[in-house]
């Protein structure tokens, strides 16, 4: 049933056919640090918060003294049912705010922040793949009696009221991307053959193809979600770790530490 939605991956988890390189050689994170990268979201709290206790009991079992790095990969919000409650938790509760944490957006926090600003001509398409259930999140019931252009306009007036300006501050303050060690982490991926620090803020946050496709070697190793797969997908230019939380039950992160990568798991 969710065959619409998934892409299969070629290597799965770490059992992957390739492994993760940079010039020949395995790709690596700076020692002493550990990277926690979360995958899409989607407004699943109850995913995150089993996530977040995840990792918090990963740094208890080992007891080598690391510095631990929490890396978002956007799309925050849309879909999932409880979106305002997720940016409070991640704002205000968070377990892991202790950590540093790097927040990356994504399309649909883009599309989010666009409409909450005004742009009425993005609400159509937002709320047909998931904000209908954002607004709703905040408290705003749908007006299905009014035309299609008024109906989005009443939708905006009252959700742009409902929405607090720390959301609005986190949604501003959220980057297109982030580097360590051998890795580059964004939210959809990069442009084939465009150097990494040229890509354009559209290509990293909406791009498939060419990407998905792409066996080359972009000078890192591109740690993405975006695309649903029904596991982690691991090639030597990528890992993909969306796993379709809203539909699957099932939120993904992957670890990095030194050499080696494996996955945590919420749900599912």
């Amino acid at each position: 049933m969710f065959s619409r939605w998934f892409r299969r991956p070629e290597a799965v988890g770490t059992a992957a056919v390739e492994r993760p390189r940079v010039d020949g050689r395995p790709a690596r994170v700076p020692a002493g640090v550990r990277v926690y990268a979360i995958g899409d979201v989607h407004g699943r709290l109850d995913l995150y918060r089993e996530l977040e206790e995840r990792i918090l009991e990963d740094l208890a079992r080992d007891r080598r003294l690391v510095d631990p790095v929490v890396v978002h990969l956007g799309d925050y919000v849309d879909r999932g049912l409880h979106s305002r409650q997720l940016l409070d938790h991640i704002l205000h509760q968070s377990r892991l705010a202790d950590c540093p944490r790097v927040f990356l957006r994504g399309n649909h926090d883009l599309w989010m922040r666009l409409f909450v600003g005004g742009e009425l001509a993005v609400g159509a398409d937002w709320l047909g793949w998931g904000g209908d259930a954002t607004v709703a999140s905040y408290g705003v019931p749908p007006r299905p009696d009014l035309p299609e252009e008024e109906r989005i306009a009443e939708l905006q007036r009252r959700f742009a009221e409902r929405v607090p300006p720390a959301h609005l501050r986190f949604l501003d303050a959220l980057e297109d991307a982030f580097v360590l060690g051998d890795y580059f982490f964004c939210h959809a991926g990069v442009r084939p053959g465009v150097p990494l620090a040229e890509q354009s803020p559209e290509d990293l946050l909406w791009i498939r193809e060419p990407f998905l496709s792409w066996r080359g070697d972009p000078g890192k190793v591109i740690v993405h979600g975006h695309t649903v797969s029904e596991q982690p997908v691991v090639r030597r230019n990528r890992i993909g770790i969306d796993t379709g939380a809203y539909i699957t039950n099932r939120l993904t992160a992957l670890v990095l530490e030194g050499e080696e990568f494996r996955f945590l798991t919420a749900g599912g």
